[in-house]
């Protein structure tokens, strides 16, 4: 590592164009995905924004950890699915539960009310075809223009990057699942 000087003068200029609803991204094989939009939700709730989140591949009775932390904040957040595919007994139903999460999530977005939507681990009903990419990419384009929506999960689709104003990729470099250290509650929940 070499050491830097720290700027002495701001390294960039205030933006002049107009605030509106923003629609991020957080993708790639690397850890963080739901943890930065979790962060984000965090952010908005503790500026007094309403903020809804919509987990497609928890089940709706999950308690894990950010269940936890979120209502005891007082901060909605709902499963919409039936866990992983790999988990699922029935995979039809993990597609009707996330084409009826979906329209849920759609309502809660474009109905106005809520200044954050995050909608994590989305890209999986989307790559699996549960979601048709297109009625997501409509509703993004139409919802009010105050309204901000998180996406997250891996391989997003690149009609959604293309639409996003702020996309981050999580990269892998490394991790301990790959050294066979087993997930760990408080941390990967």
């Amino acid at each position: 590592m070499s050491l830097e000087k720290p700027p002495i003068v701001k390294p960039y200029e205030k933006p002049q164009g107009q605030r509106r609803g923003l629609l991020i991204v957080y993708t790639g094989d690397g850890k963080g995905k739901s943890t930065a939009a979790f962060g984000l939700a965090l952010r908005a709730h503790g500026r007094g924004k309403a903020v809804r989140i919509f987990q497609f591949m928890k089940v709706p009775s999950a308690r894990f950890g950010e269940h936890r932390a979120f209502e005891a904040l007082g901060l909605p957040i709902e499963g919409l699915g039936d866990g992983f595919s790999w988990k699922s007994r029935d995979l039809q139903r993990s597609a009707q539960l996330a084409a009826a999460g979906w329209q849920r999530a759609r309502e809660a977005i474009l109905a106005g009310r809520h200044f954050l939507v995050v909608l994590d681990e989305i890209t999986y009903p989307l790559l699996y075809g549960w979601v048709p990419v297109p009625d997501v990419v409509q509703t993004l384009r139409t919802r009010p223009a105050d309204v901000h929506v998180c996406l997250t999960g891996r391989r997003c689709p690149p009609e959604l990057i293309e639409l996003a104003d702020t996309v981050t990729e999580m990269r892998l470099v490394k991790h301990a699942f790959q050294a066979g250290v087993p997930a760990q509650r408080g941390i990967e929940d």
